[in-house]
C-alpha cells in the first residue's frame, strides 16, 4: 500500500475516533462531511453529484492529492430512472472508478456479481437462484473474502440465521435481483463493486453502531487495499499523448476496461500470468505478457503505433500478427526482480 494511502486511513481513523455514533438528519451528515474537509482541506473536496426527488443535494467527499482534477467524459439519456439513480449513474461515467462497494443491511455477507440469474426453466418451471458467475469469478471472491476475513465476525459463515460458507455469496445464488448497482458497474463501467450487507438489522438502534463500526472498520480499510491489485499504466502514441477510451483485454478473461481521458487504466487481476492488449480505433494493437504478484499493481504501458494508411486508397494496411513471439513482451513485478538480483 502507497504511502499516501496509508496517511489517509490513519487520518480517516483519527477523524473518526471523537464522532459519537447516532443518526444523523441530512444537514448532521453534510456538517460531519464539512468537518472531515475542514480538518484535511489540501487532499479533499466535496462537491454535489446531483439532487434527490425532494431538491436536496446528493453530497460526496473526495479524497487525492490533487482533489478535483478528472474531468466529465459524457453523459447519454436514461429514461424512466429515478433522479437519485441518474446522478449516480452521470457520476459513475465522469470518472474512471476502479473498485466500489455498496453498503446494505438485513443480513452479514459479502455479496458479488452477478446478481441477476438467467432465466431458463427446467421441467416446466421456472429457477430463480442459480449461480450466475462474471468471467472475472476469481477476482469478486477474492474481494467478498479480504472484506469477510477483515470483518470481526462475518467470516464465521453463521450470521442472521443464515449460513454463508466463508461469509461470501453469490448474489443470484442467493436471490436474483435485476438492474443492481453492482452488475451495472462490471457491465458498462470499469469498476469492480460488490454488495455489503453488514446488520442484521435494516437499522439497528444507536447503542449497537459503535460495536458496528470497530467490526467493519478494518475490513473497510482492507477493502480499499484492493485496488492496488492487478495491472496498470498508461495508454500513449508514438509522440506520447494521452489514448482514451482504448480497450484493455485480457486473454482468457471474455470482460474489457478502458483507458480513461489520459490514456490512463487499471485492471485488477488476482496473481497470475497473463496476456494483455491494448487497441484503439486507428491503432496498432499491442500485446505483452505480464506476471502480477499479490502486493501491488504491476506498471504495464502501452505505446501505439498509428495503422499505415494507403495514399492512394486510404485504406488500412494489415496489422501484425499478434500472436507472433516478436510481438509479444514479458514484464515482472519490480518485487520479482529484486528477488532475481539476490
Amino acid at each position: 500500500m502507497s504511502g499516501k494511502l496509508c496517511a489517509l486511513l490513519a487520518l480517516l481513523c483519527h477523524v473518526a475516533e471523537p464522532v459519537s455514533f447516532h443518526y444523523h438528519r441530512y444537514q448532521g451528515l453534510i456538517q460531519a462531511l464539512y468537518d472531515v474537509h475542514n480538518s484535511c482541506p489540501y487532499i479533499t473536496r466535496i462537491y454535489s453529484v446531483g439532487k434527490s426527488h425532494e431538491g436536496r443535494h446528493l453530497y460526496v467527499i473526495e479524497f487525492s492529492d490533487q482533489p478535483g482534477i478528472h474531468e466529465p467524459l459524457f453523459s447519454p439519456t436514461y429514461d424512466q430512472v429515478e433522479p437519485e439513480t441518474l446522478a449516480i449513474i452521470h457520476w459513475m461515467e465522469s470518472y474512471n472508478f476502479v473498485l466500489s462497494a455498496n453498503l446494505h443491511g438485513g443480513a452479514v455477507v459479502a455479496n458479488y456479481p452477478f446478481d441477476k440469474t438467467k432465466d431458463f426453466r427446467s421441467r416446466g418451471y421456472r429457477r430463480y437462484t442459480s449461480y450466475t458467475a462474471t468471467p472475472d469469478d476469481k477476482l469478486f471472491k477474492s474481494l467478498a473474502i479480504a472484506y469477510s476475513y477483515a470483518h470481526s465476525w462475518m467470516n464465521h459463515g453463521w450470521n442472521c440465521g443464515d449460513y454463508f460458507p466463508d461469509g461470501i455469496t453469490n448474489g443470484a445464488s442467493w436471490y436474483s435481483l435485476s438492474k443492481g448497482m453492482q452488475d451495472f458497474n462490471y457491465l458498462h463501467k470499469n469498476c469492480f463493486e460488490i454488495t455489503l450487507e453488514l446488520s442484521c438489522k435494516k437499522f439497528p438502534p444507536e447503542e449497537e453502531l459503535e460495536m458496528e463500526w470497530f467490526a467493519n472498520r478494518e475490513a473497510l480499510i482492507k477493502y480499499i487495499e484492493q485496488v492496488h491489485r492487478g495491472i496498470k499504466g498508461m495508454v500513449t502514441d508514438e509522440n506520447n499523448n494521452a489514448i482514451a477510451n482504448a480497450v484493455i483485454s485480457v486473454a482468457g478473461i471474455k470482460h474489457n476496461i478502458h483507458s480513461g481521458e489520459g490514456g490512463d487504466y487499471f485492471r485488477l487481476l488476482v496473481p497470475d500470468t497473463y496476456t494483455v492488449t491494448a487497441s484503439a480505433d486507428g491503432y496498432y494493437a499491442k500485446t505483452a505478457t505480464v506476471v502480477v504478484g499479490p502486493d501491488e499493481p504491476t506498471l504495464l504501458h502501452f505505446q501505439l503505433k498509428k495503422e499505415k494508411v494507403s495514399s492512394n486508397s486510404r485504406e488500412k494496411l494489415p496489422s501484425r500478427n499478434l500472436n507472433s513471439k516478436n510481438h509479444i513482451r514479458k514484464v515482472v513485478p519490480r518485487s520479482a526482480d529484486r528477488r532475481k538480483g539476490r
